[in-house]
């Protein structure tokens, strides 16, 4: 099978960052994948890539995840989840590699990623989870699911193969975001569940396929699970848990912290009653109460755009790219790009939002300023 240079190089980008990079995401927006895949292979993108930069599997990667009924995801696609992930553009997510969006993402599922995260929630908990955890997790993500919402895990044991089989259970939508190539089944024993997300969802992850299962990359892969829904529920958690960790990516990318209260003799509910106690999350103890802390972020057709008037709900990104427009006359993506100084990449991934939020239109001319009353 023959593939074109650019996905070659989004997938040669794919492998050799083996996960989030900021540098890799930065060059690749800015000068485009294959002047970043070439710049990886001179050894100009630091230590951790230039070890890896001799492994290009590129196409045998591609004819792998195609004859798997899957996919590569990149920023040049239209089903990219572009606006889900400007939140990692925001000031307080700086100083490290893995503060990015993911560089591309591999997938199985024939549903569009952009459409299928509209209206979605994260929902994540322990692995050891009570019947308790498990009665409330089906009865929350069945609800949302029928609602509409996607419901987006990480395929693991307890509360997390709770929620993927609640949404299945009603014909719903659910994305499983795993920490590993989409060709391993992990946990092995959910090999089936993940059969059945990919027939009815989407199973994506940031890593090419063949990768395996590693401690850090669990907690990658919690920034995605956060990012692409919008909202986290936290159903149980112990002190210290991984579900804790999506929670705190949410809190950074902008998402509200949803947790279910449980028994306080409970010692999986320890998590959740600690961040509550310590306002860290909203208590919620029906799908009602998600939708409401939810809803406000939901879809983009939903938005407000009066709610968004003010330049100073802006990102800094947002607020560059607003305020390199003329007051009369348009621009393209690439002259915004050259005005403000923001990536290309990234001009083009703010400016839906921006459209979105009332403050600039499109023509045959280029983008231009809404003028508001």
């Amino acid at each position: 099978m023959t593939h074109d240079a650019r996905r070659l190089a989004w997938a040669y980008l794919s492998r050799a960052a083996q996960g989030p990079h900021r540098l890799v995401v930065d060059h690749a927006a800015a000068y485009g994948p294959e002047a970043a895949a070439a710049a990886v292979r001179a050894g100009r993108l630091g230590e951790r890539l230039e070890v890896r930069s001799h492994i290009d599997t590129a196409a045998a990667d591609l004819d792998h995840i195609a004859a798997l009924g899957g996919r590569l995801i990149t920023p040049d696609d239209d089903e990219w989840p572009a606006w889900r992930f400007l939140g990692f553009d925001g000031s307080g997510l700086t100083g490290g590699v893995d503060t990015c969006p993911p560089i591309a993402l591999w997938a199985l599922g024939n549903r569009p990623v952009a459409t299928a995260t509209e209206r979605s929630v994260s929902i994540v908990g322990t692995r050891a989870s009570s019947p308790y955890g498990d009665h409330v997790t089906a009865e929350i993500s069945a609800d949302l699911a029928l609602d509409g919402w996607t419901i987006i895990s990480g395929a693991a044991f307890g509360i997390d193969a709770a929620a993927h089989r609640a949404a299945l259970g009603v014909e719903g939508t659910t994305i499983a975001v795993l920490a590993c190539g989409v060709d391993r089944a992990y946990p092995a024993g959910h090999s089936r569940l993940l059969r059945q997300i990919a027939d009815h969802g989407l199973v994506l992850s940031e890593y090419a396929p063949g990768t395996t299962p590693a401690k850090h990359r669990f907690l990658a892969r919690n920034r995605l699970v956060a990012a692409l829904g919008s909202a986290v529920v936290v159903v149980e958690a112990g002190w210290r848990s991984g579900a804790r960790n999506t929670a705190a990516w949410a809190t950074k990318l902008g998402r509200p912290v949803l947790a279910v209260p449980g028994p306080v003799t409970s010692p999986t509910s320890k998590g959740c009653h600690r961040m509550i106690r310590d306002g860290e999350a909203v208590l919620v103890s029906s799908s009602h109460d998600v939708v409401a802390e939810a809803g406000a972020l939901g879809s983009p057709e939903e938005w407000r755009p009066d709610l968004f008037r003010e330049t100073d709900a802006l990102s800094e990104t947002g607020l560059l790219i607003y305020d390199a427009l003329p007051a009369t006359g348009s621009l393209s993506s690439r002259e915004l790009s050259e005005q403000s100084g923001v990536p290309i990449g990234k001009v083009r991934a703010a400016l839906p939002v921006l459209e979105m939020d009332g403050f600039v239109a499109s023509d045959e001319t280029g983008w231009f300023r809404v003028v508001r009353g």
